[in-house]
């Protein structure tokens, strides 16, 4: 449109301030962090299976195979005064109740007293010979101090309780939840009712299921 002058009339153009544009981006980035953090909450919590371990073929695997049954994790060692009743103990309970509701899962340790010196290939032949063990065995690692890996730092952190010796007992239920932990003292026979109360409960719902 012309003016009376004969000009062209300019619309004035909407700007927005730049004064809000600070603000507003700080609440954008902050909502942001909101959401983010929102979801970080929403992720599921880490239980014993979901971590990964080298069994005592060298191999990785998942403990993730081990849900939805009773888990008995076991620090062993193959020169200990408690190597002989426990091997024993520990193959009767994997032959009872195993291995489809319930395993022991040992894993060698050569942190107390050195007495678990030899190879992962020997320990292993060591058990399945002299004890005819069944249940999974795992490499031989460190269960305590800044070197235990992460799935006995979880067992740790969960119960509280850290192997001071060879033996210690993690009872683990079939969602990756530690129950209870007992130390080299206690025998496998002394537990066996707690294995079977989680391996019962087990069988009971899966016949609800039916």
């Amino acid at each position: 449109m012309l003016d009376p002058e004969g000009s062209v009339e300019h619309k004035p153009s909407f700007s927005f301030p730049k004064v809000f544009l600070i603000p507003l981006a700080m609440l954008l980035a902050i909502a942001a962090f909101l959401l983010l953090a929102f979801s970080a909450t929403q992720q599921k919590e880490p239980d014993f299976y979901t971590f990964k371990v080298v069994n005592i073929r060298g191999k990785l695997v998942s403990l993730e195979k081990y849900r939805g049954s009773v888990s008995l994790v076991v620090n062993v060692a193959s020169e200990c005064g408690y190597t002989d009743s426990h091997y024993k103990a520990l193959q009767q309970l994997q032959r009872d109740l195993g291995p489809y509701h319930f395993n022991v899962l040992a894993f060698p340790c050569n942190q107390f007293g050195q007495q678990e010196p030899d190879t992962n290939k020997e320990i292993e032949s060591f058990a399945r010979k002299t004890y005819g063990a069944s249940f999974p065995m795992f490499s031989k690692i460190a269960v305590s101090g800044a070197g235990a890996i992460p799935a006995f730092k979880y067992l740790i952190d969960s119960t509280g309780e850290e192997p001071t010796w060879n033996f210690w007992k993690y009872l683990v239920d079939p969602n990756g939840k530690v129950v209870k932990a007992w130390d080299s003292t206690v025998s496998v026979e002394e537990i066996r009712p707690y294995v079977t109360e989680l391996v019962r409960k087990i069988i009971l719902k899966k016949k609800d299921e039916l």
